[in-house]
């Protein structure tokens, strides 16, 4: 979320009120410390896993159960352990479970389906509770090392079709129209998070019940007093580098205690795979370090920033010559479909994109080159270029990256205005196409 110290030019459309509710998605477990490694110094490293912290009884004394968790088991089994990870009823929370496999495998079509008790997660009801397990995409597990694995799944009926909270299903098949593949998609997508205190639920570094001094000292910041949570973030990058996702980056971000890292260039459904995986991780990490997880668009009230998960997204065309044209042409069609886009966006984004905090107005479409204020942003580089990309910047921190993806190659490459329309929205943007 670099700054850039240029004038920006913006245009906008306004747009009926529409009122949206959301609610925070958090996690807790019990402390045990990210730090444990850098204590031990003497201990030799494994190269082979993410390091499995130990976790404090009652009475503070480490227990010997780390010694355990960092068996490797290749040498004497050619068994391996599946973590098979599904998103639950609220569209937001992960879930998994573990099974045994005879050997190591490399491709998802290589797994069985599995099963799970959907009347537990709010996705089925008790007198018929089964959901079955699909595999979808497999990564390394940073976790147990080895050749163990983790597998994202996606949830359907015994009878084979897709239960309602299956978004991956669509997406597929709009990824697969030959439109789209022909296009080729890429998605570079920014996740913003916050890190809470346990317990409190108050952000992490801050004073409880407090505030800290305003935003401007924190982003990119480092300093035991501007900093907090990094060696969780750090813990993450490494982790998800060693699962196989492509991780590009991170930072801290404006409000103390939120971060963000960066997944891409990830080509159609690997985009919402990739990010969903790297969300478990996330979930797990915190869950070692005693730390909550807050995927809240606005986790605190007032002059502070809220969390999104801007996505930048580029087709063939218009990272070709004269690909410049080409984004106008897919601005208007956003444009024309933006409420379509706010409603499938992310729950309780209403309260972050409110026009301040570098946020367009969720009733207002814009869009502007190197403006963090519009809806969609065009990077100074695209422009002087005549090709390049753009940067939807109205997806909340928990939006579902199967249906920001999907509906972004929707409305720009299959989705076709009626000409009126595309120029009455031209002429609204100051956009010649």
């Amino acid at each position: 979320m670099a700054k850039m110290m240029v004038s920006p030019m913006q245009c906008q459309i306004r747009f009926p009120s529409k009122s949206l509710q959301g609610k925070p998605i958090i996690t807790s477990k019990m402390w045990n410390s990210l730090l444990l490694n850098a204590q031990r110094s003497k201990t030799k490293r494994s190269v082979s896993a993410f390091k499995v912290l130990a976790v404090k009884s009652d009475n503070g004394i480490v227990s010997r159960l780390e010694d355990l968790l960092k068996l490797d088991m290749a040498p004497f089994t050619d068994k391996i352990i599946a973590e098979y990870i599904w998103i639950g009823g609220t569209g937001i929370d992960v879930r998994s479970k573990s099974r045994t496999i005879s050997r190591p495998v490399e491709h998802p079509s290589e797994l069985p389906k599995w099963n799970y008790d959907g009347s537990s997660t709010g996705q089925a009801p008790g007198e018929d509770s089964e959901v079955i397990l699909y595999p979808q995409a497999v990564f390394k597990d940073p976790f147990r090392g080895g050749n163990n694995i983790l597998v994202i799944c996606d949830s359907y009926t015994p009878s084979g079709e897709p239960i309602p909270t299956n978004k991956r299903y669509r997406a597929a098949q709009i990824f697969s129209e030959q439109k789209v593949t022909d296009e080729v998609p890429w998605y570079g997508i920014e996740q913003e998070y916050t890190l809470l205190q346990t317990n409190v639920k108050w952000p992490l570094g801050w004073p409880v019940g407090g505030y800290p001094g305003p935003q401007g000292p924190y982003y990119c910041a480092a300093g035991a007093d501007k900093s907090f949570g990094r060696d969780i973030s750090d813990a993450h990058y490494k982790a998800c580098l060693y699962a196989g996702i492509n991780i590009s980056g991170t930072n801290g971000e404006v409000m103390p205690g939120q971060w963000e890292y960066q997944v891409g260039p990830s080509v159609g459904i690997e985009a919402g795979d990739h990010i969903w995986c790297s969300r478990y991780i996330l979930e797990r990490i915190t869950e070692q370090a005693g730390v909550v997880l807050s995927l809240d668009p606005k986790p605190i009230e007032g002059d502070w920033n809220g969390a999104g998960c801007h996505t930048n997204f580029s087709t063939k065309s218009m990272r070709e010559e004269g690909g410049y044209e080409v984004i106008k042409k897919a601005i208007l069609n956003l444009s024309l479909r933006h409420m379509d886009h706010i409603s499938a966006y992310g729950e309780g984004n209403e309260r972050r994109l409110t026009g301040k905090h570098e946020t367009a107005n969720i009733n207002t479409f814009s869009w502007g080159v190197a403006n963090r204020g519009c809806s969609i942003r065009v990077g100074r580089d695209t422009e002087k270029q005549g090709k390049g990309y753009l940067e939807d910047r109205r997806p909340a921190s928990n939006m579902d990256p199967y249906v920001v993806t999907s509906l972004l190659a929707e409305t720009t490459i299959l989705w076709q205005p009626s000409l009126e329309a595309e120029a009455r929205a031209a002429k609204e943007l100051q956009l010649q196409v």
